[in-house]
């Protein structure tokens, strides 16, 4: 595991650079696009508009009838007796006005909270399939719990400004303006005692907001670190190298660092612009108190039109305007904290990705050549992330292999045989030459049929927290039952499946720890066989079983590979003497071919480590006999892998 007690590998330079990476990318149009989300959805949003509309002018008139109720009704402006009629029909009318606007809210409560959430899933399905599209160089760069932050914790952050933004901002936007306007309409003079401090709160609002954007960066850098701890420690290859190397209190010492880190800038975020908040509601608050001061300096001065009904009316809707324009401020300041989020989101969409179909590509069925046949063509490879001045990977690779062909390759370490296997079903990009399947350039050939023609068993089998039958079927959903049984007989695993309590339906566990090694390879190779394609990759398929369990597991790779082309690596060699074809690969060149006899015969490099695997096979058939001679018995097999 990479991550797994990787505080112990950090540089020196690894805050510096996390700074570097909480800096909020720089994506073009970023307002644009943000917009762009809510486009599936503008009639809904129009219609929440209007409700919107609606909703906050409605909320305007009762103030505006206040004052009818006290000039008119209740202290009628020439002395007489308040008017019971005209209160009653004005409460009446205030009331209802309640009341439709109480209705109005619960619609407009179901449009946002719709359209909203839908926006946040779109973003995130779209993002979860655009990573599907990367290569595959991406995800061995890039840290799977970085990744799922993105998706997870980036996404989630900005679901509330996508839920809340649109509504908030068109309703107290018109609150606002709904607002002002029956202030002016009531007494422009008290309506600029009011708003003249409203440039300066803006100013200091963006100011905030800046410093909140930053804050944002660096809490999602650090969600991502938590993400990736997590994913890496608490796994089973996490949890289980941990315990090995009794490193669980240097995990949880490390995790509880990331933790701390998190809740402090967490505490950041809170905080920031609580202190502007805290001003601008004292100022807003303050307002009614001035006006009460400058209308009695009116009133005293003789000045016309302020009666106590104009003095009531105005600090009712000035008290009105209080919770909407922090509302404003506040959209604001969530929008500029979000932007961060959004950045590092589009990011991700912008990323291209490095192996794509060409606009033309063709389906394998349409390729000139027999289906079954590769051939490479002085491919010379590098990685993407490989410094300038190493050596390729791989330089001038070239082999054909006929169908129905096995052709083995081996080599020693680092040699470039894994890279030979994934640029055949172009996992990989050749950076020259040419790598062909069935006679067409892998290049004009739609990719998803290249991997439909070909099965890979890998030395790492992968299986998910399922079912044995889920599993299998995860290579052809609509597999009988009587398909999965077939296939599990030829590769020797049937009757262990049997032999489980729950058959078939057994819960393999995360990456199918429950089960041996030998029974997770042969699960894979019957879930190759119901794919049952015409070409077989085996990545070192048995190198890390035991010899009971390689011996078993290699006479369902023999049954699997009946008929079908078949390129493997290989790190015993006994599992490639019967190979038609053997490449000796050194340093990312073919450096002899031929078969097991041939080879044997030039006494090169394939010569030397067949002598190397015999004289280690030896020493241990000796120790063996040593021990056994010493009256200690023998190491038994794993019951797992024991044959049927």
């Amino acid at each position: 595991m990479g991550g797994v007690g990787g505080s112990m590998f950090r540089g020196v330079d690894a805050e510096s650079q996390r700074r570097r990476n909480a800096q909020a990318p720089r994506v073009p149009d970023l307002g644009r696009r943000v917009v762009a989300l809510f486009q599936p959805y503008r009639w809904r949003i129009l219609a929440t508009a209007v409700l919107v509309v609606v909703g906050a002018a409605v909320a305007v008139i009762p103030p505006l009838l206040v004052q009818r109720i006290f000039d008119d009704a209740l202290f009628p402006v020439d002395g007489s007796a308040p008017d019971l009629r005209l209160l009653a029909l004005l409460v009446s009318a205030m009331i209802v006005l309640f009341l439709f606007s109480a209705v109005l809210n619960v619609a407009q409560t179901w449009f946002t909270a719709t359209v909203g959430n839908r926006v946040t899933g779109d973003l995130r399905v779209r993002l979860f399939d655009h990573l599907q599209r990367m290569e595959l160089a991406f995800f061995t760069r890039t840290k799977t719990g970085v990744i799922q932050s993105r998706l997870q914790n980036d996404v989630g952050g900005v679901s509330s400004v996508l839920t809340n933004t649109v509504t908030s901002i068109l309703g107290n936007a018109v609150t606002v303006i709904a607002s002002l306007v029956a202030m002016i309409l009531i007494d422009w003079r008290l309506t600029l005692i009011a708003v003249a401090l409203m440039p300066f709160l803006i100013f200091v609002q963006r100011r905030v907001g800046q410093v909140r954007a930053r804050i944002a960066g660096e809490t999602q850098e650090s969600l991502s670190e938590l993400s990736a701890i997590t994913q890496e420690t608490l796994s089973v290859s996490g949890i289980l190298l941990s315990k090995s190397f009794n490193r669980q209190r240097t995990e949880s010492a490390r995790f509880d660092a990331e933790n701390d880190n998190q809740v402090r800038l967490q505490v950041r975020r809170a905080m920031s612009g609580q202190g502007f908040f805290a001003v601008v509601q004292v100022l807003m608050s303050s307002v009614p108190a001035v006006i009460y001061f400058v209308a009695g300096y009116l009133v005293s001065g003789g000045a016309g039109g302020i009666t106590a009904g104009t003095i009531v009316a105005f600090t009712t809707v000035q008290a009105r305007l209080l919770m909407p324009l922090m509302g404003l401020m506040r959209v604001a300041l969530d929008v500029q904290t979000s932007s961060a989020l959004f950045a590092r989101i589009f990011e991700y969409l912008d990323l291209t990705p490095a192996i794509t179909d060409a606009p033309d590509a063709a389906t394998v069925a349409a390729a000139p050549g027999p289906v079954g046949k590769v051939e490479f063509r002085d491919v010379v490879f590098r990685y993407p992330d490989a410094p300038p001045q190493a050596r390729a990977t791989l330089d001038g690779v070239s082999f054909t292999v006929e169908p129905g062909q096995h052709v083995a390759f081996v080599g020693p370490s680092g040699a470039g045989k894994t890279t030979i296997l994934y640029l055949t079903p172009r996992m990989y990009e050749a950076v020259g030459g040419q790598v062909l399947f069935s006679g067409a350039d892998v290049r004009t050939l739609e990719a998803a049929s290249i991997i439909d023609s070909i099965g890979i068993v890998s030395q790492e089998t992968y299986l998910f927290h399922a079912t044995v039958r889920d599993n299998l079927r995860y290579a052809k959903p609509d597999a009988t039952d009587d398909e999965i049984e077939q296939a599990c007989r030829a590769a020797n695993i049937h009757y262990v499946i049997a032999g489980f309590e729950a058959g078939y339906d057994t819960v393999v566990g995360e990456r199918g720890y429950r089960l041996s090694g030998g029974e997770k390879q042969r699960i894979a190779i019957a879930r190759v066989l119901l794919k049952d394609p015409p070409v077989l990759l085996l990545d070192e398929a048995t190198s890390a079983l035991d010899t009971v369990s390689e011996r078993i597991v290699q006479e369902a790779l023999e049954t699997a590979s009946h008929g079908r082309t078949t390129l493997s690596i290989a790190h015993r060699l006994s599992t490639v003497v019967g190979a038609d074809r053997i490449h000796v690969v050194d340093a990312g060149r073919i450096v002899e071919s031929g078969t097991h006899a041939e080879l044997l015969a030039a006494d090169g490099l394939y010569a030397s480590l067949a002598a190397e695997q015999l004289a280690a096979t030896q020493v241990f058939v000796e120790e063996v006999r040593a021990t056994a001679g010493a009256g200690r018995p023998a190491l038994p097999s794993r019951r797992g892998d024991e044959a049927p």
